[in-house]
């Protein structure tokens, strides 16, 4: 195996993790620095905290149809998948519900030690009725993402799995390459190299789980890194129960899905938290692990399939579901 090339950097309001090993180290610095160049590209088109990004331009553009690049179009496209993956589960059309819950601004992430969940379970989450992910569309002739004017996108965690994966895609002839998007994972290459990754501990432990992965996504989410709320305030963060608009606590405070794709994976794991302890299982298909808000670590071992395997690590409170 050649010597493996690394840049990290922060982007998407967190940090970014290319590992490339290409034979050519020249070759590889300079697909590195294209690597680089386009996450950073991604990550001024696609902000929701910029009013001048072209997804701000987008939400707020009165037509039913707009001209959009072909990363608006991908993403877009990533919106309805996503919704129909989760049968509604994970909704990127919650811009305003978000908003009024605390999360206009950027934020920075909280340590791994922020309290998990403070409020009482609400139970698991639900679809919105209006199911407005269903209205959004793509016109790849014309385009144009077409959606009913007022329809707004917020790409979060599911525009970090589709770069994660174009990004895979761009460097699949590499002898190995692993992708990390701010936790959204895409690993791959024709070598075959198999990568260990950790599943980090939320409450600021030792990791709970270790996964094995040679080709494939892994994406973790979770309501403690991005969390708001003080005396007086109720505890919020930035993952919605759909049918409330509201910060759902539905007993699991992380859950991390493995996938085909790090958009999948991203997908599942969101589904799993927001469906609860009791629910979660059934979207990991693939498998994972949960966090529970007393501290429970949970393994999940979905289909069994070459590219992704489960590797253990010691925990004094972990339960395995098959």
């Amino acid at each position: 195996m050649s010597a493996e090339e690394q840049l990290r950097f922060e982007c998407f309001g967190g940090w970014v993790s290319l590992h490339l090993a290409c034979g050519n180290p020249e070759r590889a610095a300079t697909a590195l620095a294209g690597a680089h160049a386009l996450l950073l590209d991604a990550h001024r088109r696609l902000s929701r905290f910029d009013p001048e990004s072209e997804l701000c331009r987008l939400n707020r553009d009165p037509r039913h149809a707009v001209p959009a690049s072909p990363l608006l179009r991908r993403l877009a496209e990533a919106a309805l998948t996503a919704g129909l993956a989760s049968e509604g589960l994970v909704d990127a059309t919650l811009l305003e519900q978000i908003e009024r819950a605390g999360y206009a601004r950027s934020r920075e992430p909280a340590g791994p030690s922020a309290p998990a969940t403070p409020a009482p379970r609400t139970g698991p989450a639900a679809p919105a009725p209006q199911a407005n992910w269903l209205a959004i569309g793509v016109d790849e002739e014309a385009g144009t993402v077409v959606r009913p004017p007022g329809v707004k996108l917020d790409g979060g965690g599911i525009a970090k799995g589709l770069l994660a994966d174009l990004l895979g895609a761009s460097l699949a002839e590499a002898e190995s390459f692993a992708v990390d998007c701010c936790g959204d994972v895409r690993v791959g290459g024709a070598a075959g190299r198999r990568r260990r990754v950790l599943v980090e501990d939320p409450f600021g432990g030792e990791p709970v789980h270790e996964l094995s992965v040679l080709d494939g996504g892994v994406a973790t989410s979770g309501i403690t890194r991005r969390s708001w709320g003080g005396p007086g305030a109720a505890p919020a963060h930035q993952l919605l129960d759909p049918s409330t608009g509201r910060p759902a606590f539905t007993g699991i405070v992380q859950a991390t899905a493995l996938a085909p794709s790090a958009l999948l994976a991203e997908v599942h794991a969101k589904a799993a938290l927001l469906a609860g302890p009791e629910g979660a299982p059934a979207r990991l298909p693939l498998g994972g692990v949960l966090v529970l808000d007393d501290g429970t670590s949970v393994v999940i071992e979905g289909e069994r399939v070459d590219f992704l395997s489960h590797s253990g690590r010691k925990s004094t409170r972990q339960e395995t579901v098959r």
